[in-house]
């Protein structure tokens, strides 16, 4: 009985123990998991301040990169699709190529459903400039089809806007590119 006594002592003890400090673990956890909380709280606080942040710093890079006295924006729009299929567009300013554009097929669907691309942004000084847009794609009777439009523009001390503008002829079922100053 002496030796039965002496294997359940431990066992007994050993229960005994893990009954009177099983509150105190489970108060520990309840701690660290309100720690746990609060750090998660804080984390979450500090990437929408990063957040904010780099927002911000976005902003201040486009200021200074284009400044409104100095900035010009081409965009394209495409208001065609019977006479041509877009394929490719390059832009000239002056003598230098700014943007060359090849486009998918997702591309050119969104492009005809009404989407506009931003195709260039950079800076020009004030005075007179010629702009020339290059569009190439597939024309009427399945050919290979390629137009350019110029425009002569003064740039003033504001920001310029231009769009290169593809639509469909049906005068003469031919595709026509104009480049417009937005005023």
């Amino acid at each position: 009985m002496a030796t039965c006594l002496n294997h359940r002592f431990p066992a007994f003890l050993a229960a005994l123990t893990l009954a009177l400090t099983a509150p105190a673990f489970a108060q520990t956890n309840t701690g660290a998991d309100k720690d746990d909380k609060a750090v998660a709280e804080q984390v979450e606080a500090l990437k929408k301040k990063v957040i904010r942040l780099n927002r911000d710093l976005f902003i201040l890079e486009e200021d200074l990169l284009f400044p409104a006295n100095t900035q010009v924006a081409v965009f394209l729009s495409v208001d065609a699709g019977k006479f041509l299929k877009l394929d490719a567009v390059k832009l000239k300013v002056g003598d230098e190529i700014v943007a060359s554009y090849l486009y998918t097929e997702r591309q050119v669907k969104a492009l005809e459903r009404g989407g506009m691309q931003r195709l260039y942004v950079g800076n020009l000084k004030t005075g007179v400039h010629q702009m020339t847009a290059f569009v190439e794609g597939i024309g009427p009777d399945q050919r290979p089809y390629k137009q350019a439009a110029s425009l002569e523009f003064e740039k003033g001390t504001g920001t310029a806007a231009l769009e290169i503008r593809v639509e469909d002829r049906s005068s003469d079922y031919q595709p026509s590119v104009s480049i417009v100053e937005w005023e």
